[in-house]
């Protein structure tokens, strides 16, 4: 991995140059894509939020993933048997960036350097999202909610280098997150603040541990 790969300037020259990049807004709230359709589409953030959410056979809701500012999402990294289910939502107003798989394969016909840098930097731009994979497995295999909570808060911590941070979700898409029921999530939050681990102010949380 090239450490010296800047991915927010990247992206800010991507967005600029290629050509063969749709950019588009949405309002909070509102479907910025689904999985229904194998498109090999992957997407950028280039500003706001978004929520990739599963709904079950019951219409149960299951939150799979938070996207920010500069983070990449998109169908091409999950299998065909999954898409029908999944949805991204605008956490809040966002500006998004598409593009398919596909054409990175494909001659520019624009001869967009971009695009051949695009191809140099895949793995680069990738890793993020592989990272967030490989966290949100290893929160979904913790046997208990008070385990869960303190290894996201602890990789909150780690990510923000501060005993203090915000989460990106409030407490029913917490627990929608970690697929539990709200009120048990509660319970435990409470019983963190009682038992000295945590204090909390709205989203902020503080590690007292």
């Amino acid at each position: 991995m090239d450490t010296n790969f800047d991915k927010k300037n990247f992206i800010n020259n991507f967005k600029k140059n290629c050509k063969k990049v749709q950019i588009k807004k949405f309002a909070k709230g509102e479907t910025v894509t689904t999985y229904i359709e194998k498109r090999n589409q992957i997407c950028i953030i280039l500003s706001g939020e978004v929520d990739l959410i599963r709904y079950d056979v019951n219409g149960n809701k299951t939150i799979i993933g938070h996207f920010a500012e500069n983070d990449i999402f998109g169908e091409v990294f999950y299998p065909a048997n999954t898409n029908n289910e999944l949805f991204v939502t605008a956490a809040k107003k966002s500006e998004i960036l598409f593009f398919t798989y596909n054409t990175l394969l494909d001659e520019c016909k624009y001869d967009c350097n971009f695009h051949s840098e695009l191809i140099t930097n895949l793995s680069e731009l990738f890793i993020d999202e592989i990272i967030d994979l490989n966290l949100r497995i290893e929160l979904l295999t913790k046997r208990t909610i008070r385990d869960k909570l303190l290894a996201y808060f602890d990789i909150l911590s780690k990510g923000s280098l501060n005993k203090i941070f915000t989460m990106p979700y409030n407490y029913t898409d917490l627990a929608d997150f970690f697929s539990v029921d709200r009120s048990a999530l509660m319970r435990e939050v409470k019983l963190l603040i009682d038992e000295g681990f945590i204090k909390k102010d709205g989203r902020k949380i503080t590690l007292l541990y």
